[in-house]
């Protein structure tokens, strides 16, 4: 049922007030109220409100901010006051110069003089004019007399009040400020285009620019855009106002305008060079770019003693900080070879500095990233580096392309191990497939050959590993099995009593059973299941090693994908090697004929909770799997039972309420005597 016109009106005004107070308290306060959902849906309900009752529209009401026809192009507009650049010190000796020229000039003593200063955001400068505290227009630095009218796209930032707060705002204020992007919203941005297949940005600048220039205020709408004030140009206003920067600065967060939290007075050049130190340290931490900080007087009078040069104020200065980005040559491309066997297209740059350090590598993540760059050996590249971030490859800079450039292929052996790389469809990363033989891949193959679900070889941690492979005393599982106590013995905080424990750990590993060996060996994506699945099927490792795809495929849960890791696996020569070498120093399980363990659990699903006395809790799990059920981690209708050992919780609670057949250990291991037979 429609409101009545004036219960449409109050509940108009209301959504109003709170949805422009969600934005002041979340772009302004830093403390959120609304959550995006609850927004969006007080949004939803105004808009349909000012549907049924066009009268009710306001200029500054939220929904306002998206709406606006297309623009043909930006029309120009000149500054009534121009948008002067600052000049630049690029070290503290610059900044100590700034204080002695500043003091001359006010014939004060430079340690007596008041700064403001604050992060100098590394965006896109704007203009925004209120008029009785609304929003009038709004423009882009253009050339700094002369800027683009951009109004119906600022309107869509929600950090621009559409409506000043409160009532003490003057008849004209003029705020300059930076529209920006943060790091969280450039990443969420980029990663929307590559799902899309659309083009990615370079960067947060850039993509605060493009995003802002957009002739579709709707395309502007989707961007996480943000604004931050930075400096009041004009005023008219009856009233009595600040007269320091620093207190404008908070008259504009009272009328809802942002001001950034670092912004911070102090006293002396010797403050502000402690606060550009302060802030360069923090600058990596931010979830915004800064390419310096911003030095001001901080009382207006003096502003006025001191006036201008030509294109900058004598009362202020900017801190540049290194670059971040850099123009360089691509020299060539290596691959690297990860712990899982991926491979990384790393760039070989022509050194250059980038945010204060050498750069002559970058990552180039993965083919795909190579092919949507569309670079080629030989070209200039924009390079990029934020804080201790990965320098990466951004930009190709397709004017000075060289003509003899060289295309990047993907290598088809590992430049490591020599086995075949695998890229497979829909997948994004190549691999190498030599698993337990690629030196790359050594330690973490190591590690997960030993881990408890694998051979369980107790003793055997992963700084352990380390040492071992470093020291080049194993290269291969089957190694593993040839050291001796007495030079065990010799390594670093292993005495020879743990020397002995480990040496009869790895005797006592020895003996397994075939679905732990298959999951210890690491075929890539063969889990405890698929490995016991693989088992059970084949029954023997050798009717395994020989199976072609179409009878790997009709394993349970065995796909297209896992069949062709394994089967690529099993047909490389080294595998072999390795587990002949393995077999050879003794290890050993008792296999079957395919199809000969009964099956009497097919079908069931089971948990186990709660600790065991007889047992571990995954010889229990690999049991029931031997035995044909599916084991699982939570409690549900379709449980078959619980096996519930000591100190169960609330996995045991949910069975009964369930009314699913609870067992203890005892009852566990009597059934499972007469299962296996």
């Amino acid at each position: 049922m429609s409101q009545t016109p004036q219960a449409a009106q109050e509940r108009a005004a209301t959504l109003r007030q709170q949805l422009e107070n969600a934005n002041y308290h979340y772009y302004v306060e830093d403390e959120p109220q609304l959550t995006d959902a609850e927004y969006d849906q007080r949004l939803r309900e105004l808009q349909a409100l000012e549907a049924e009752y066009p009268e009710l529209a306001t200029p500054d009401s939220p929904t306002m901010r998206v709406g606006a026809k297309p623009d043909s192009g930006f029309p120009e507009i000149e500054h009534v006051v121009p948008m002067l650049s600052l000049d630049n010190a690029l070290d503290e000796e610059e900044l100590l110069a700034f204080g002695k020229r500043v003091a001359k000039g006010l014939e004060r003593d430079a340690s007596a003089l008041v700064f403001c200063c604050e992060p100098k955001l590394d965006g896109l400068a704007v203009s925004l004019v209120y008029e009785n505290g609304y929003l009038r227009y709004g423009a882009t630095r253009g050339d700094g007399r002369t800027g683009e009218e951009i109004t119906n796209n600022l309107r869509t930032l929600r950090s621009i009040p559409l409506k000043l707060r409160g009532d003490q705002w003057p008849a004209l204020l003029e705020v300059r400020g930076e529209v920006y992007m943060r790091h969280s919203g450039f990443e969420a941005l980029n990663a929307r285009a590559l799902e899309n297949g659309d083009k990615v940005f370079a960067n947060p600048r850039n993509a605060a620019a493009g995003s802002l220039r957009q002739l579709d205020p709707a395309i502007t709408n989707q961007r996480p855009l943000e604004f931050c004030a930075y400096q009041v140009a004009r005023i008219e206003s009856d009233a009595e106002l600040a007269a320091t920067h620093s207190g404008r600065m908070a008259l504009l967060r009272d009328w809802g305008l942002p001001t950034n939290p670092e912004l911070a007075v102090v006293e002396g050049i010797d403050g502000v060079v402690d606060f550009c130190r302060r802030l360069g340290e923090k600058r990596e931490s931010l979830d915004y770019d800064i390419d310096g900080a911003v030095i001001k007087l901080d009382a207006l009078s003096d502003h006025n003693v001191l006036g201008f040069v030509s294109r900058a104020p004598r009362w202020a200065i900017a801190f540049k900080y290194p670059a971040q980005e850099q123009v360089t040559q691509l020299l060539d491309v290596e691959f690297q070879v990860g712990r899982t066997g991926k491979l990384t297209p790393v760039a070989k740059l022509e050194p250059v500095q980038v945010a204060g350090v050498t750069v002559s590598n970058a990552t180039l993540h993965n083919m795909d990233q190579i092919a949507r760059l569309d670079l080629r050996i030989g070209d200039s590249v924009r390079i990029y580096r934020a804080g201790d971030v990965i320098p990466k490859v951004v930009e190709v800079v397709r004017e000075q392309r060289p003509t003899d450039g060289r295309e990047i292929v993907l290598p088809e052996s590992c430049p490591v191990c020599g086995s075949r790389v695998e890229k497979l469809d829909g997948e994004v990363d190549a691999r190498c497939s030599g698993g337990l033989y690629c030196p790359a891949q050594r330690k973490e193959a190591l590690k997960h050959f030993a881990s408890r679900r694998a051979l369980d070889i107790d003793g055997l941690g992963e700084k352990l590993i380390d040492l071992l492979v470093e020291r080049e005393w194993v290269e291969t599982p089957a190694d593993l099995f040839r050291l001796e106590a007495a030079r065990l013995a010799e390594l670093p905080r292993l005495a020879e009593k743990s020397a002995n424990n480990l040496v009869n750990a790895l005797e006592t590993a020895k003996h397994t059973t075939l679905a732990r060996f298959i999951y210890a060996i690491g075929i890539r994506e063969v889990g405890e299941t698929t490995a016991a699945n693989l088992a059970r099927h084949f029954g023997t490792l050798e009717a395994l090693r020989h199976a072609e795809l179409e009878a790997l495929e009709a394993v349970a849960d065995v796909g297209p994908v896992v069949a062709h890791h394994v089967h690529t696996f099993f047909r490389q020569s080294h595998n072999q090697q390795t587990l002949d070498d393995l077999i050879a120093v003794g290890v050993t399980w008792k296999e079957e004929e395919a199809g000969e363990r009964p099956q009497p659990l097919s079908g069931q699903t089971w948990v186990l909770t709660g600790s065991l006395e007889s047992m571990t809790r995954d010889d229990g799990k690999a049991r029931l799997q031997a035995l044909g059920a599916k084991v699982a981690g939570s409690v549900s209708k379709k449980t078959s039972a619980v096996v519930a050992g000591e100190a169960a919780g609330s996995k045991l609670e949910k069975a009964m309420q369930l009314g699913v057949e609870v067992i203890d250990e005892a009852t566990f291991i009597q059934r499972l005597a007469e299962w296996e037979g």
